[in-house]
């Protein structure tokens, strides 16, 4: 069950729902928020969903500090067992009442301008998606991570600025970067369907979902400006590896692999097939390493190499032959390798 806390000048028919997760994040959170209270002073039509999932520090202690501070800018909302991201997600997703929605990680922020620029992109555009650009934010920021493009990191293949209406194009330039967190990509409300919600109780959950929105979306926008501050802590999920998360980054794109195959446009489109096979070697090649941390003589290590396979193949629309040689005939020659190596390190006698 969840319980929500109203904010009494919150807006009668919003045009955008921000929607914020809680657990644990206090040293975070009012940053966050901050960054989103401060560009809707500016922008009406804005409700801005906060969820405290049972977070066992200070967390929901200074949600009511910050609600009180902002009258009337955020709707609190409470579960009352602690059910993860997804699950919370979920429930915001429920309760949202915005035309578009707008994922957000408590520890992270929006970027200055980036709801004006979406409010006018929607205005002007009304797609069904909106894409944006991120930027990698680091307590101390070095040189090196300049170099590596944390400052404008793309999520996106494809042309930006313009209405896109060729899902299949757009499904493949999603995927190649394979940037598919939920909180670079603004969609509208009506895309969630009741069929539609993050899978609880699994990692990689942005992954396994914001393909299978993309691909009932009919026109799409690609702002080619980073909009989020994506917060690189040492206990994310690709930081703190474990089997659990390695079967699931394997399987993360399963259920899109079977909803594409029913896609009248683009179950047989080469790009998309070619960019799904190469996310899906991507998850592979990354489940793979953590089992090369296991040891040999751990009794679930056969069985795990087993089920990453699998899921590979189930996931992969190409076979891992024909992958090979669409990397070769690209001159993708170290992609090539590194799959034959991580193939071969999954076989089980």
């Amino acid at each position: 069950m969840t319980t929500r806390q109203h904010s009494d000048s919150s807006p009668a028919s919003p045009w955008l729902s921000v929607l914020v997760p809680v657990y644990n994040v206090e040293p975070f959170l009012e940053e966050c928020l901050l960054s989103v209270v401060a560009q809707i002073e500016d922008v009406a039509g804005v409700e801005v969903l906060v969820l405290n999932d049972c977070a066992t520090d200070g967390s929901g202690e200074l949600l009511q500090t910050l609600a009180q501070r902002w009258p009337g800018r955020l709707t609190l909302m409470q579960h009352e067992r602690n059910q993860g991201l997804s699950a919370a997600r979920n429930s915001m997703i429920e309760a949202a009442r915005g035309e578009y929605l707008w994922f957000l990680d408590s520890d992270d922020k929006l970027l200055p301008g980036s709801i004006s620029a979406l409010e006018s992109i929607a205005a002007a555009h009304a797609p069904d998606v909106v894409l944006c650009d991120f930027q990698v934010w680091r307590e101390t920021s070095k040189w090196k991570h300049r170099l590596r493009g944390e400052r404008h990191r793309s999520s996106f293949a494809g042309p930006a600025r313009r209405v896109l209406s060729d899902r299949c194009e757009v499904l493949a330039a999603a995927l190649m970067p394979g940037e598919l967190h939920a909180w670079s990509k603004i969609s509208k409300r009506a895309l969630w369907g009741s069929d539609l919600r993050f899978p609880v109780g699994r990692y990689f959950e942005d992954m396994a979902t914001m393909p299978l929105m993309m691909l009932r979306a009919s026109t799409f926008y690609y702002a080619d400006q980073p909009w989020v501050a994506y917060r690189q802590r040492s206990t994310s999920i690709l930081a703190t590896p474990n089997l659990g998360k390695a079967l699931d980054q394997a399987h993360a794109l399963v259920d899109f692999r079977a909803a594409l195959q029913t896609s009248v446009a683009c179950a047989g489109n080469e790009k998309v097939r070619l960019a799904l096979a190469h996310q899906s070697a991507r998850n592979f090649i990354g489940a793979m390493r953590y089992m090369n941390s296991v040891a040999d003589g751990d009794p679930q290590k056969t069985q795990a190499l087993q089920s990453i396979r699998q899921h590979f193949l189930a996931s992969s629309p190409l076979s891992p032959e024909a992958l090979c040689k669409a990397y070769a005939v690209r001159g993708w020659w170290l992609r090539k390798s590194k799959l034959q190596r991580w193939l071969k390190a999954s076989e089980v006698a």
